[in-house]
């Protein structure tokens, strides 16, 4: 399968780029809602004999509106485009997303990226889709627009899970604020990962045993304080090799620290990655983050916990209720 192609740009894209059926949407976590909007464009665009397109946005618009809301993404800009790109698409369009741009009116919008930039011949996105200033544009100006200027439209609709609740990045953030790792990573369909790159810690983690890989977590939204099984891998690795461990993310309250981060001991090796990026997966939540009232304290605790995580990873396992679709 060729690789999926990048642009951060919608003007002057390639002849073979055009006339493609494009998804869009925000797409932040790429979760199973997500993935039914995206694969319902490839299966258009399969079935016609056009290019398979997926178009979002970067910076997420709730950075540019909400600067000061503490950090909520699933999946940072790098991280969606590697996730999407494994799902199969021609092409990822990012669209640069400033104050500039979000003035746009919807109509302006459509004219300018769907039908100018990108001279889409259908487009699909999810029934909560809204786009253009102040967010005015929906589904159904898509229908109409599309009707009057040449493109086809299809809009994805709820996909729901086996409890009937819709998929979406607010319950996975809730999920994840709760150390609910299970739903979080049923509603993904896969497990929630932070990456990033590994940064030189005080040490203190291997003066007692357990050295660890400190990360920073940058714009991520903040999971529930306290200890992870966890799998790693370097990102820059085309095959993930991927090593169980525990972490704790939180803010290493018997050592008084204060800022958050993500501190992740690998089992059975010792493997030198400051500066590398890693890729951190969270498969279960094992307790709340607590102070102790020592160092050895809390080494007993740290063997407790990686007895607790092998046994978790042993017999990892996700049983996934299939997603419910319907299409308009």
């Amino acid at each position: 399968m060729p690789a999926m192609r990048l642009f951060r740009h919608y003007e002057n894209l390639p002849s073979d780029v055009r006339g493609a059926a494009v998804a869009v949407g925000n797409f932040d976590g790429v979760h199973l809602g997500h993935r039914a909007v995206i694969g319902e464009a490839g299966r258009i665009a399969r079935a016609n004999g056009l290019p398979w397109v997926v178009l979002t946005f970067e910076p997420h618009p709730r950075t540019l509106f909400f600067p000061d809301d503490p950090p909520f993404r699933l999946t940072p800009a790098d991280v969606k485009a590697r996730v999407i790109s494994t799902l199969g698409p021609d092409a990822l369009v990012i669209v640069p997303f400033d104050r500039t741009f979000s003035q746009l009116s919807a109509r302006a919008f459509v004219e300018a990226v769907i039908v100018r930039g990108l001279a889409a011949r259908h487009v699909i996105c999810g029934h909560d889709f809204a786009f253009g200033h102040h967010r005015k544009g929906t589904p159904e100006l898509l229908l109409w627009l599309g009707d009057e200027l040449g493109f086809g439209f299809t809009c994805v609709q709820e996909v729901r899970d086996g409890d009937s609740e819709t998929y979406s990045s607010t319950r996975i953030r809730a999920a994840l604020r709760a150390g609910d790792i299970a739903t979080c990573t049923r509603l993904m369909g896969r497990p929630f990962e932070i990456e990033g790159v590994v940064e030189s810690g005080d040490q203190r983690g291997r003066s007692i045993g357990f050295p660890t890989a400190n990360i920073g977590l940058g714009s991520y939204v903040r999971p529930a304080k306290g200890v992870y099984a966890v799998r790693a891998a370097r990102a820059d690795s085309p095959v993930p090799a991927w090593i169980d461990g525990i972490a704790n993310i939180g803010r290493r309250p018997t050592f008084d620290g204060d800022e958050v981060l993500l501190e992740a001991h690998l089992f059975d090796c010792q493997p030198d990655l400051y500066g590398c990026t890693l890729r951190v997966q969270l498969i279960a939540f094992l307790r709340h983050e607590r102070k102790f009232e020592g160092i050895e304290a809390l080494k007993r605790q740290i063997e407790t916990d990686v007895v607790a995580a092998r046994r978790v990873l042993t017999g990892a396992a996700v049983d996934f209720a299939p997603a419910r679709t319907g299409s308009t």
